[in-house]
């Protein structure tokens, strides 16, 4: 049986070595389009003042620019490697013609989305998907919030109290970043001044931006609001919060500088988990 094992071996190796004697073109290697990188840029780019890129994000970026632009969805102007404005605009283009709406068509790439685009084209490595939704605490969240927020818990030592989930609509205090994912508002009752801090503190670090806001920021009590970065079902105010918080600002309309504590190197997730 081995020796029979070893001549097909070798049979098989002569067939591939003849084939490439005749010319036949070997199986083209597609490139990767780095997904966790295409999405950071597609939340900071379009927050920016300049046409800056987002360190790690350009050859997967250009990607996606180029195959947006085959479509005849994006100038080759914009094809730069700045996932910005425009490029969300082509991208939210290129979503409606696959028959998305709503959420599904924010112009930030999910998954399902990024693969048709890159079919013959590119490959999508370190992928994201928020998950389900689920009910937990009262509310709803996608599974890549609900075990965001465990393992700040974890960090804590405590449970912290849910005021306000993700999907819902038709809260007009929080300005549409709840309607999507990976958005959360948690109560900060009985908490001192230090602990409020802390807790904020543990949200940023498992990939929350994350503030705690006052009643003189807003037609709102204390509370703490998060917002899981990188989740691909984000809102489009949700998004650009994500994107403020990576440049160093609040979040608000007012976009002053964070508030915070600081959290270096500012991480999603999945890069928090890579350092267990």
């Amino acid at each position: 049986m081995v020796l029979l094992n070893r001549r097909r071996l070798l049979v098989s190796a002569a067939a591939a070595t003849a084939a490439v004697a005749v010319g036949r073109p070997a199986a083209a290697v597609l490139p990767q389009v780095n997904m966790e990188a295409l999405i950071k840029a597609a939340q900071i780019d379009p927050r920016r003042a300049d046409s800056a890129i987002t360190t790690g994000s350009k050859d997967s970026v250009l990607l996606v620019e180029r195959a947006l632009q085959a479509r005849g969805l994006l100038a080759s102007t914009y094809v730069d490697g700045h996932f910005g404005t425009s490029t969300v605009a082509a991208y939210a283009a290129y979503q409606r013609s696959l028959g998305y709406s709503g959420l599904d068509a924010t112009g930030l790439p999910g998954i399902t989305s990024l693969r048709l685009l890159g079919e013959q084209r590119f490959t999508v490595v370190q992928p994201l998907s928020p998950g389900g939704v689920v009910a937990f605490r009262g509310v709803s969240v996608n599974t890549r919030t609900r075990a965001m927020l465990l393992e700040a818990e974890r960090l804590l030592g405590a449970q912290l109290v849910v005021t306000q989930g993700s999907y819902t609509s038709g809260n007009s205090t929080s300005a549409g970043t709840h309607d999507g994912g990976g958005v959360l508002d948690l109560s900060v009752s009985g908490m001192t001044t230090t602990y409020r801090t802390t807790v904020v503190q543990r949200l940023r670090l498992v990939g929350f931006a994350a503030w705690l806001r006052t009643p003189s920021q807003g037609d709102w009590p204390y509370h703490i609001h998060a917002v899981a970065l990188a989740d691909t079902d984000q809102s489009a105010p949700a998004q650009h919060q994500a994107g403020d918080y990576y440049l160093g600002l609040n979040g608000l309309a007012n976009r002053a500088p964070d508030d915070g504590p600081a959290v270096s190197p500012k991480r999603t997730w999945e890069e928090y988990q890579r350092t267990l």
